[in-house]
């Protein structure tokens, strides 16, 4: 009996969380490797909703730290979460790609994910549980800039479906995210996947995506947190959101901490005194908002 009760407890996180989605399944576009997770709370929706993007330099995943990990969280509050697994350019993209040869998934591949994954949340709100007025992004390092990406460009359709519903994310939290693509404060390994080897010195194409040049008024509210001693992205990528966020009069919360690193995501061990704060602090600004 209680091996019983200890398979039920084992079992029972896993039964709220859906087989995968294969987003551009029967679409004849994108690609079948882009996959959406859900992981629903129990009990009554409509719940409110988030989709994860884990970071990665735009060649990888980290799928553990800042996906799973990440919307086991938000189901843990009540928060609906749907992880993406977007396309990059891979591992191989990274090591052997040349201007000649270059990787295949760069942008807007990116972009295009996670509109099609915001379509699909926000169109089956009923079948999910979720309120389709409250789906908000969050997204880890270059899942950051994906994220802040939908927020910002969300008047264009980068996936060529044209389906009618809202692409616009109720809210996005970048953290500790990729934010520029321009030389001084660039994560020059999140620009060469993003751009592909042709394009990194494009300066139209760098200035596109460089995200602090491209903030409206009519951008959704923003969560931006970033640490000082970054190891990684240069907390000022977060800094010029920040100003950027200012000036164009959105409503924003922007945390900056002393120390914390980069990577940490809703892992208890990798965080330190001040980032084992930022999921509370988080929850607050997101039960506040109107």
């Amino acid at each position: 009996m209680k091996r019983l009760v200890l398979l039920i407890l084992i079992l029972l996180p896993l039964l709220s969380q859906a087989q995968s989605i294969h987003i551009w399944e029967g679409t004849g576009s994108g690609s079948k490797k882009v996959t959406l997770t859900p992981f629903i709370p129990e009990g009554d929706g409509p719940f409110p909703a988030i989709i994860v993007c884990p970071g990665g330099s735009y060649f990888w995943l980290d799928k553990e730290n800042e996906g799973i990990k990440v919307a086991e969280w938000l189901r843990s509050e009540g928060i609906a979460a749907f992880v993406l697994y977007y396309r990059t350019g891979g591992v191989a993209g990274f090591s052997f790609a040349t201007k000649a040869a270059q990787h295949k998934n760069r942008h807007p591949a990116m972009i295009s994910d996670i509109q099609r994954a915001i379509t699909i949340v926000r169109g089956n709100a009923d079948k999910f549980g979720i309120d389709p007025d409250k789906l908000g992004v969050m997204g880890f390092s270059a899942g950051g800039h994906l994220v802040a990406s939908s927020a910002l460009y969300c008047d264009t359709d980068f996936t060529g479906m044209a389906s009618g519903i809202s692409l616009k994310p109720n809210f996005a939290a970048p953290i500790y995210p990729v934010v520029t693509m321009e030389d001084g404060y660039v994560h020059k390994r999140s620009r060469r996947g993003l751009l592909g080897e042709k394009n990194m010195d494009n300066k139209v194409m760098r200035d596109s995506l460089s995200l602090e040049r491209h903030v409206t008024p009519s951008a959704p509210p923003f969560f931006v947190l970033a640490c000082k001693d970054d190891p990684i992205v240069d907390y000022h990528n977060s800094v010029v959101l920040d100003s950027a966020l200012t000036a164009s009069g959105v409503p924003h919360e922007f945390t900056l901490y002393e120390a914390g690193g980069h990577g940490f995501g809703a892992v208890p061990e990798k965080q330190g005194p001040e980032t084992s704060q930022w999921q509370e602090k988080f929850i607050k600004w997101f039960r506040n908002l109107k």
